[in-house]
């Protein structure tokens, strides 16, 4: 079976469940706070937990953070393939969590933009694999120029899954085009898809985005509760969502992409690959943590129970 193999930075989410957001200068009291692995681990653990191999190809440090990741990949049966980034730990992600579930992000950098060629090419990329790249990866030049080398050597039939990210449309255009002109699929939000394409709408912004990308693509962009819109093969298809009242929405995004991914892997039509990936994405919201996405047969019970 194609495995799903994972480029982008895993982080460790260091979250705080806050009351608002405070005032510039000012503070706020935290309910709770924990650490835990994030970033691109939250996309392979809900891949794996779909039934998918899954393979980190990014860049790990040495420190506390680093041991952390990869304690969490091997609690969930993903294995990392490049060696670790000697003298330089894995950096933070901060996000505060309002009651609304809403999430907001202070991002730090660390030994996972420490990137090369000859760590992602030991994943071993083979026809069918589904290789996943997060815009971020193109933010900065340590990222991005080994992640575009490595791309362009590709063997025919990898899948090339970009999850833009809100930063893709601020990128350089030559940034944006050589992407997408190597994307087979593209899954974001909605928010994502309006701005690199200024349609709103699911379906319209799917079916926008879809010419941007390699011959043959598939595009699919997601807008919470509402669920998500696939447009392939000249036609857009609206998969309905389940609406929940969300107590922390950080990596709901996340574990809809991963399903999405470890379902394709295994031959499931997109259609019903979407549908599964919005039963993952409700029940996320539902727990807190960014790594929550529920196992195969809760999604199963989850449809089961609606019939």
């Amino acid at each position: 079976m194609p495995r799903v193999i994972h480029t982008a930075q895993a982080l460790v989410d260091a979250t705080a469940l806050i009351p608002d957001l405070p005032r510039r200068g000012q503070n706020v009291m935290a309910a709770d706070w924990s650490q835990q692995a994030g970033g691109a681990v939250n996309i392979l653990v809900a891949a794996a937990r779909s039934g998918a191999e899954c393979v980190h190809a990014g860049a790990i440090g040495t420190g506390p953070n680093g041991d952390l990741i990869r304690a969490a990949l091997a609690a969930a049966g993903i294995t990392w393939s490049a060696p670790a980034v000697e003298g330089l730990d894995t950096a933070l992600c901060v996000v505060l969590v309002e009651p609304t579930g809403e999430r907001t992000f202070v991002t730090l950098m660390g030994a996972e933009r420490q990137l090369s060629v000859e760590g992602l090419a030991s994943s071993d990329p083979r026809p069918g694999d589904l290789v996943c790249v997060s815009g971020y990866s193109l933010l900065v030049e340590a990222t991005r120029v080994p992640l575009e080398e490595w791309l362009a050597a590709l063997p025919d039939g990898v899948e090339v899954v970009l999850d833009p990210g809100a930063v893709f449309a601020t990128l350089p255009a030559a940034t944006r085009d050589a992407m997408l002109a190597r994307t087979t699929v593209w899954t974001s939000n909605q928010e994502e898809a309006t701005d690199l394409t200024g349609i709103d709408g699911m379906a319209a912004a799917a079916e926008a985005v879809a010419p941007l990308l390699a011959h043959g693509a598939v595009a699919i962009v997601r807008d919470g509760q509402e669920g998500c819109a696939v447009f392939g093969e000249g036609r857009s298809t609206t998969v309905p969502g389940f609406p929940q009242t969300p107590v922390d929405t950080n990596g709901a995004g996340d574990a809809h992409t991963g399903v999405l991914v470890a379902e394709r892997a295994r031959g499931t039509g997109w259609v019903e690959a979407c549908r599964r990936a919005n039963v993952a994405g409700a029940i996320q919201v539902t727990r807190h943590g960014p790594a929550s996405s529920p196992a195969s047969a809760e999604i199963d019970e989850f449809l089961a129970a609606r019939g």
